[in-house]
């Protein structure tokens, strides 16, 4: 039975020559331009089926082979495009997996920062408010206990001032009015009281003074609010990083070993910024572990220290964010500080060193024959006697 099925992505929809059940045999589909006539032939040029008749009309020029001959070749290539397809699911079901499960750790890191943002500024929020009480029962306190003396003070002068004029008062009136005999009554029993008040000591200058203000300095303390707390994050990913150095393939056992991380972002651009979260582990040919050292220098750039224990193969892990960089784990050879072969400087002085005790003199340069001229020689030692032979006649 021909079934019509669509394709998953275009849409379009292609006769199939399969089964509906996939088991039974597919009934041979009939030509759509020559009713009747089952399609057996196969034209490359035009990459389609067609029957006898549509060899010998439109594709008479064309090379047309039998179906059945081109079949086996076009399930093989289908496989063979199907076990390539296949092959990548499990790397995208990977994938997936992978990078869900970073957004999910992203939203609860998020989640938890805002917990944490809250509560560090509900606890400010407190500890503001505990000043603040503090503050007010100090000052509170304060006023109370100066208000004490003052208001004393006040109770004295008014006591004495109030003695004072119920005196004057009684003496006045006893000298304007009354009789001889009064007066005389009065100054037995006043006079002592008047010599008392006019002796007597009162509290005339303030015993406490009126300062009382709050002072506060809050443009350094708004400034930290404002910087208080920093949110870190890059956009570094590890697929994308490097990590550079000799040290990713030989080290000296017992020595420190250095390399380098430099960070990238997801189009290959170099991060600018620190704080990104880098693990280094070092295993050695016995299986144990260590971490490494990593030192951030806040410009996307990491300085990784190792030291190997033993001699041999080890492996240098380096995760970014989990994730190994690129290259990684790299094979590290460690070699003991005797067994490095000798540079070729060293080589190079050691040929250049004399090798006895000779020493080499320094030249003297012989005064001028008779011969040489005062003209300036090409050759230094041109017309200088060397060697005289023979004699004059």
């Amino acid at each position: 039975m021909e079934v019509l099925q669509r394709s998953p992505e275009s849409g379009r929809q292609e006769q199939s020559v399969l089964p509906c059940d996939g088991h039974t045999p597919a009934t041979p589909l009939s030509c759509p331009n020559h009713q009747g006539k089952t399609m057996e032939y196969y034209c490359g040029p035009c990459e389609t089926a067609m029957c006898v008749e549509c060899t010998e009309g439109e594709h008479r020029e064309h090379c047309t082979v039998p179906l059945k001959d081109v079949l086996e070749q076009h399930k093989a290539s289908l496989r063979s495009q199907l076990d390539s397809i296949r092959s990548r699911i499990p790397q995208l079901t990977s994938a997936i997996d992978l990078v869900g499960d970073i957004s999910r750790q992203l939203s609860e890191r998020k989640n938890a920062a805002v917990n944490e943002i809250c509560s560090t500024f509900e606890e400010l929020e407190r500890a503001l408010q505990q000043r603040k009480n503090s503050l007010l029962q100090d000052l509170e306190s304060i006023s109370v206990s100066k208000q004490k003396v003052l208001q004393a003070q006040l109770s004295s002068l008014r006591q004495g001032l109030d003695n004072m004029e119920s005196s004057v008062r009684f003496t006045e009136q006893a000298l304007g009015h009354g009789s001889e005999t009064e007066v005389l009554l009065v100054r037995k029993q006043m006079s002592e009281r008047l010599n008392e008040l006019a002796s007597r000591d009162f509290p005339l200058h303030p015993q406490q003074n009126p300062q009382l203000e709050f002072r506060v300095e809050t443009d350094g303390l708004r400034r930290s609010l404002q910087n208080l707390g920093a949110l870190l994050t890059t956009s570094a990913v590890a697929y994308a990083s490097v990590a550079t150095g000799e040290g990713l393939r030989q080290a000296l056992v017992g020595h420190q070993t250095s390399v380098t991380v430099t960070t990238k972002d997801k189009d290959g651009e170099l991060v600018r910024t620190g704080n990104a979260i880098l693990q280094a582990q070092l295993t050695g040919p016995d299986g144990g572990a260590h971490d490494g050292e990593v030192t951030d220098n806040k410009n996307g750039t990491y300085e990784v220290l190792y030291t190997p224990r033993h001699e041999g193969e080890h492996q240098l892990s380096l995760r970014l964010y989990g994730q190994p960089l690129r290259g990684s784990p790299y094979r590290v050879r460690a070699i003991k500080p005797g067994d490095v072969p000798a540079s070729p400087e060293d080589v190079k002085r050691r040929v250049k060193s004399p090798s006895g005790g000779h020493i080499r003199q320094k030249a003297v340069r012989r005064p001028s024959s008779m011969y040489s001229t005062n003209k300036k020689k090409e050759n230094p030692i041109e017309d200088e006697m060397i060697l005289r032979v023979g004699k004059e006649d």
